[in-house]
């Protein structure tokens, strides 16, 4: 056939079209009729002057006797785009193509395990933002290449490559199985709508195995990974807000681990005072308090975002801006537990630490730590474990720490908010108060046979717990200089605004993948 511009350009447009139609329009409006999007409309939702590769790759299809029925658009849509100016790879299966199957059927796979986006986010160093739905696995995949094939075969290793060079931010947005849910959880950020699933093996697959009817979303709904398993970071309502929430995100961290976070609007004055901290804490050290409002009251107003707020809900972790600055923020949740540190709030910690040493996010650690969790319940979830592995991190990161006592500080729990082998700043505020065990609990286990000898137990443990609080008055650490600075609380924006400040000149020596490898979970 002789070559002719027309013919070609033709031929690319007619199949641009084909392309476009990914599983067909039934497939897609049964996806639209369940709320979700194509992985092309969610794309389109969250970059601009997007550029796909592999546009034209497609698979056989046949059906269960094998009958070859043609061919489909490729299930997996990835390329180059462009998130509020900042170049990114991008990349998503596509459940309307064979539920967003694996593309064992291709020479090269263009992402999900490894693939052309993700080379394209290591080589350019760049961003990756991935949206995860599909099956994971596919045993129709041996009719394609003639045999079965072992997956230790497939390579992971592009994938975790990623971990220590740029962000890497997941929306799991539908049904993610196996290897598609595995992925997932191989990010700094991940998020989850309402209503999507994730798990390693589906309610057909528990079915074989187990002989259990389970619910899909009882398996491994939404819910039940940000709130029970920590699976996923962030829930979602919808699409829209996960979208939103992977923007967000990408703001505070640098496009690779060879920049500095971008720094931010510096409109929020640097030197205003946050008289509504005396109001926020309790005078009555034994009433609890919403820390959030604490932290929200001292950071650029508008800039703060949690990660992971409903698991591990001891600990606080969220991104935020002090001057401008991006930075990590950790806090002891008085809210919950009292503040104390369990096993799920130590690994979530561990894992934020690691996030904040990887992309040169300084670190603010406000305390009210009464110390680790005790009970059967937190010694059989690891308490000790999962808390010296979270002093491990702090002591460990790369980033400058900034340390403010708000309240407790008490027992090992403490060696998880600062780093004495470090130019890390402690800072207190005239409410706080410190020692190797709360006073309360110390004299129980202390003075207990006294107690129990005494004429009035309960009136001896009274004077005996004052005695002790008298003695432990943290002004007396504070002129032994075993606490760096005591401030006027409502004076802790601008302190701590003017020590990140300065170690902005420290951060760019140490600009590079972090020392350690980073840790997915403990």
């Amino acid at each position: 056939m002789t070559f002719t511009w027309d013919s070609a350009l033709t031929e690319l447009h007619g199949r641009r079209e084909v392309a476009a139609k990914l599983g067909g329009s039934e497939r897609v409006a049964r996806q639209h009729e369940q709320g979700r999007l194509t992985v092309r409309e969610r794309i389109e939702r969250i970059t601009t002057d997007f550029v796909e590769v592999g546009e034209f790759a497609r698979f056989p299809n046949r059906d269960a006797a094998g009958n070859d029925l043609g061919s489909l658009p490729s299930s997996y849509v990835c390329g180059l785009g462009t998130v509020d100016g900042r170049r990114i790879a991008i990349g998503g299966e596509d459940f309307t193509v064979r539920a967003g199957a694996p593309q064992s059927y291709l020479d090269r796979w263009k992402g999900g395990m490894g693939g052309f986006v993700e080379d394209l986010a290591h080589q350019y160093r760049i961003p990756l933002v991935l949206f995860m739905e599909g099956i994971g696995g596919d045993v129709a995949a041996q009719d394609e290449k003639g045999h079965s094939y072992l997956v230790s075969s497939m390579s992971w290793k592009r994938s975790f490559e990623l971990m220590s060079e740029v962000p890497v931010l997941v929306a799991v947005l539908g049904s993610a199985a196996g290897g598609t849910a595995g992925r997932a959880v191989i990010s700094h950020f991940s998020v989850i709508s309402a209503g999507s699933v994730l798990f390693a093996g589906g309610p057909p697959v528990v079915r074989r195995a187990l002989g259990r009817d389970v619910d899909k979303h009882e398996l491994g709904g939404a819910e039940m990974h940000t709130r029970v398993s920590g699976a996923i970071d962030n829930l979602a309502d919808d699409e829209a807000d996960a979208l939103a929430q992977i923007r967000r995100v990408l703001s505070y961290l640098p496009q690779n681990v060879w920049e500095l976070p971008p720094r931010g609007d510096r409109s929020d004055p640097v030197d205003r005072s946050c008289d509504e901290l005396l109001r926020i804490v309790p005078e009555n050290r034994r009433r609890p308090y919403k820390m959030r409002e604490v932290l929200t009251t001292i950071v650029d107003r508008d800039s703060y975002f949690e990660m992971g707020p409903e698991w591990g809900k001891a600990v606080i972790t969220a991104f935020a801006r002090i001057d401008g600055i991006p930075v990590g923020v950790i806090a002891s949740n008085p809210m919950h537990l009292a503040g104390a540190l369990d096993g799920a709030a130590a690994e979530k910690q561990i894992r934020f630490v690691d996030l904040c040493s990887t992309f040169h996010l300084p670190i603010v650690y406000f305390v009210d730590v009464p110390g680790f969790m005790v009970g059967p319940d937190a010694e059989r979830a690891g308490v000790v474990r999962m808390g010296m592995r979270a002093i491990q991190s702090i002591v460990e990161a790369e980033v400058p720490v900034v340390t403010v006592h708000v309240r407790k500080a008490y027992g090992m729990a403490v060696s998880a908010t600062a780093n004495p082998d470090a130019l890390g700043l402690r800072i207190a505020w005239p409410s706080g108060e410190w020692g190797d065990m709360p006073i309360e609990g110390g004299v129980e286990a202390g003075f207990r046979r006294e107690i129990e000898q005494a004429d009035d137990p309960d009136a001896f443990r009274r004077s005996v717990e004052q005695r002790l609080l008298d003695a432990a008055d943290p002004w007396k650490t504070v002129e032994a200089f075993g606490m760096e600075m005591m401030i006027d609380p409502r004076h802790t924006r601008r302190i701590v605004a003017q020590f990140l400040d300065a170690s902005l000149h420290t951060l760019k020596t140490k600009l590079g993948p972090p020392q350690r490898r980073w840790t997915m979970r403990p």
